[in-house]
């Protein structure tokens, strides 16, 4: 919804919890996981400004609650981001500011490991944000789909970008850059990559964290 951050099956506060880690050897489904995607009006949170948030949070494989909001980005939408995301000038002119989105993100990813594909890139705008606004950056633990998926899975994928993964896997929902759509594929590319990760004794969370670096680098893509 343009007029303001609005949650979806679940109530965010209430799944929310406590801001305390995740305890590194906490079963994988056990652990609430927060799936995160923004679209942006460029590639640099100096320079460009968040036009969309979207959230989901998962614990043992369900859907506990979404979060999604349009952003007036206060400033101009390039004509090739309208093109590639759909978002217009027009639809973000009474959409909420990011300061007015950000109290919901918080308590949102509250107690959560935030997953995104090549998640420094989300979290990046998120916390340029959130130190513009006068709030400390998310701290949270993160895993990167990007990441995991350049090591568990190349070379037998043609390339590691979430659109390609999603037609290779014929994951459920295919991303469309929109937020809550890229975030529902995310969502189900992290739970096959977990599926893939008990293979490699992988049932924790340290264990998931730590797998990128445990593996051996392949060409990245």
């Amino acid at each position: 919804m343009a007029g303001q951050a609005e949650h979806v099956a679940g109530q965010a506060e209430h799944v929310a919890g406590q801001g305390a880690p995740v305890d590194p050897s906490t079963p994988l489904f056990e652990v609430p996981f927060v799936v995160l995607d923004v679209e942006t009006t460029g590639g640099s949170p100096t320079s460009a400004a968040l036009t969309e948030i979207a959230a989901a949070r998962y614990q043992g494989g369900e859907c506990l609650g979404v979060l999604q909001t349009l952003v007036d980005p206060q400033q101009d939408i390039p004509p090739l981001i309208t093109i590639l995301t759909g978002i217009s000038d027009p639809m973000v002119q009474e959409a909420p500011r990011v300061q007015a989105v950000l109290p919901s993100l918080i308590e949102f990813v509250r107690g959560a490991v935030v997953v995104g594909h090549n998640v420094s890139f989300d979290m990046s705008f998120l916390n340029a944000a959130l130190v513009a606004s006068g709030r400390e950056p998310l701290t949270n633990q993160v895993v990167d789909t990007l990441a995991l998926a350049r090591r568990m899975l190349r070379p037998d994928v043609p390339n590691c970008r979430l659109a390609t993964l999603a037609r290779e896997l014929d994951l459920e929902h295919r991303p469309t850059h929109r937020a809550l759509e890229d975030v529902r594929a995310t969502a189900d590319l992290l739970h096959g990559l977990i599926e893939r990760a008990s293979g490699y004794g992988v049932f924790v969370l340290a264990e998931l964290i730590e797998l990128p670096s445990v593996l051996p680098s392949v060409r990245a893509s």
